[in-house]
């Protein structure tokens, strides 16, 4: 994905911060005094420019959401959905994935959300693969006993290797689609890769995936 640089990007996220939570590290087990209620907490890593989240939090305002996005320039997109439709169910963090424990405490996630991530596909790569066993191993900390991972992309051989690594990790998998669009799965939101992809014709495969009990 290339990026137009945007040096502003950082400073207008900062002023935002209902929105863009700045130091995410404060809340860590305590996210539900935030948002102000007790409801469930979803996160999609690599939100992107949050068409799926800003959705998912219109549909279902009884859930609290958090987008996590490393590049600032992406976020700005997703901070101008939000601010627009102010769902307070709907935060957003500029951080990394890969650092979810300074953020989540143990049982903190009742779901997490990986659509359409880089598929890395060298095998040199394969450890940045967000449903690689290290990626998992940090999900299932972070989960609820009865939690779930939620999963779609576009590329098959990525969700070929997924199902793969879910299994090697003991995941219970569940609902699989490989052809979401002609399933009969209802109340689908999409990213905006999915819209550009499926204009296109191409497949996208989802499925879900839980850990046994703790």
């Amino acid at each position: 994905m290339r990026l137009r640089n945007k040096p502003w990007a950082k400073e207008e996220l900062a002023k935002y911060p209902e929105i863009v939570v700045q130091r995410p590290d404060l809340h860590k087990g305590k996210w539900q005094e935030l948002f102000g209620n007790c409801h469930p907490i979803h996160i999609e890593v690599g939100t992107g420019k949050g068409q799926f989240l800003t959705g998912m939090a219109q549909q279902y305002p009884n859930v609290n959401f958090i987008g996590i996005e490393k590049y600032e320039t992406v976020l700005l997109t997703a901070l101008e959905r939000a601010k627009s439709l102010k769902l307070p169910n709907l935060r957003f963090l500029n951080e990394d994935v890969i650092d979810l424990l300074q953020f989540f405490e143990t049982d903190d996630l009742s779901r997490v959300y990986i659509n359409f991530t880089d598929p890395w596909p060298k095998n040199r790569h394969e450890k940045r693969r967000l449903t690689y066993k290290d990626f998992l191993a940090l999900y299932e900390q972070l989960l609820k006993s009865d939690g779930e991972i939620h999963f779609k992309t576009d590329n098959q051989g990525l969700f070929e290797y997924s199902l793969e690594s879910f299994s090697r990790f003991g995941l219970i998998i569940k609902n699989v689609s490989l052809n979401l669009h002609k399933s009969q799965f209802e109340g689908n939101i999409m990213t905006e890769y999915e819209e550009k992809f499926s204009k296109k014709g191409m497949r996208i495969y989802r499925c879900e995936a839980s850990f046994k009990e703790k």
